[in-house]
């Protein structure tokens, strides 16, 4: 009877426990992403990676999202950023804090994410990174997750980017760390206007061109613009060029992050070529196309007046890719960088000017319009 007594006790201690075991919750990841409408990155990262992972650990991993704009939480994720020590070309979206480590970009989010959740799952999970004011971004239901002076998060990883915790405080107007407000976004957003009606009033002229439809021609002095406004982007490339090759902080003046975009990876073209550079090189190529233009009739043999008739339309080609190109970068500052540069938008409105002036003379060279290399003081 006492042995039967025994095994009954030891039966019920570990049905209970073993009950109990099934019964505790597993354990979770929990993590923050901040992403932006139109970035290619981030939708890399949202229709990818994370539905894969999501689909391999379901509910023992919590991703929220937080979305940024110029006018939405923009100045929370910048603070987001100094806090742990971001250096520049490591911010921007699309950005994920996991515990104290900082994933950026569409390539390190898939590439290390995967580890992290097998390794803070082995540990017992992790909650919320300790981030500032998180409670105020999420849901009402998982606040009391977020990571607080009394339920603290994990510690971090060997080689973890760790946040100043001395820092971290609600967001006020003198927090630690205050980023510049977004007012470079309006002026970027304009001058992406401005690059896309011209863009426009290119194509439009071409075609009337085509229907045999004059161009109106400007003021004579129109054309001595073209050399004065090629100096000046010289100028702000050669700059820019010095700022991204020798690694020195840009002058910024009060709108935008001008060091943000060119320590950003787009401030090389394939990883080695700076941006500035082939803006001086393009600005060159077209002060070259105006003086053969513009001198070659009178001052060279004729073989070379032959090919000055052409460099009309070779002036149009590259004020042309230089205006898609620029399309191209303010779109990267306005969606995927998330900061605007005062001197990137100065070369994109002259390249959007040269291109205006360039598109009569090019089309009096192809004899498809009325307008005169006279017109447009260019002869």
């Amino acid at each position: 009877m006492r042995k039967l007594t025994v095994l009954l006790v030891l039966f019920l201690l570990f049905g209970f426990t073993g009950a109990g075991g099934a019964l505790a919750d597993p354990p979770m990841v929990r993590a923050v992403l901040f992403w932006a409408e139109g970035c290619p990155s981030c939708h890399a990262v949202l229709t990818e990676t994370l539905p894969t992972l999501q689909a391999r650990y379901g509910d023992q991993l919590d991703v929220h999202l937080i979305e940024v704009s110029e006018t939405l939480n923009y100045d929370y994720f910048r603070q987001v950023e100094d806090l742990y020590k971001a250096p520049p070309q490591r911010r921007g979206v699309p950005a994920l804090f996991i515990a104290d480590q900082l994933l950026v970009g569409a390539d390190e989010i898939p590439a290390r994410l995967p580890a992290l959740i097998e390794r803070y799952l082995a540990a017992g999970g992790v909650g919320y990174p300790n981030l500032p004011d998180l409670a105020a971004h999420l849901p009402a239901a998982a606040a009391s997750d977020a990571c607080t002076a009394e339920s603290p998060c994990a510690d971090p990883a060997p080689g973890a980017q760790t946040p100043d915790r001395d820092a971290l405080s609600p967001l006020s107007g003198s927090a630690a760390g205050e980023s510049k407000p977004a007012s470079g976004f309006l002026l970027a957003q304009a001058v992406m206007g401005i690059l896309v009606v011209t863009l426009l009033y290119a194509l439009v002229a071409a075609a009337l061109g085509v229907l045999g439809r004059a161009v109106p021609a400007g003021p004579t002095w129109l054309g001595m613009l073209i050399p004065i406004l090629s100096i000046v982007g010289l100028g702000v490339a050669v700059y820019l060029t010095y700022v991204e090759t020798q690694n020195v902080a840009a002058v910024c003046g009060p709108v935008g992050d001008c060091n943000a975009v060119q320590a950003s990876p787009f401030a090389r073209l394939f990883g080695f070529l700076p941006v500035g550079l082939l803006g001086a090189i393009g600005y060159v190529a077209i002060m070259i196309a105006w003086a053969v233009e513009r001198f070659g009739r009178k001052l060279a043999p004729a073989a070379v007046q032959g090919l000055a008739d052409l460099t009309p339309l070779a002036l149009l080609g590259m004020a042309l890719f230089g205006s898609l190109f620029s399309i191209y970068l303010t779109y990267l500052e306005l969606f995927v960088i998330l900061a605007v540069c005062i001197w990137c938008l100065t070369s994109a409105l002259i390249m959007a000017t040269l291109l205006a002036l360039s598109v009569g003379p090019a089309l009096a060279a192809l004899g498809e319009g009325d307008a005169s290399q006279e017109d447009l003081g260019l002869d």
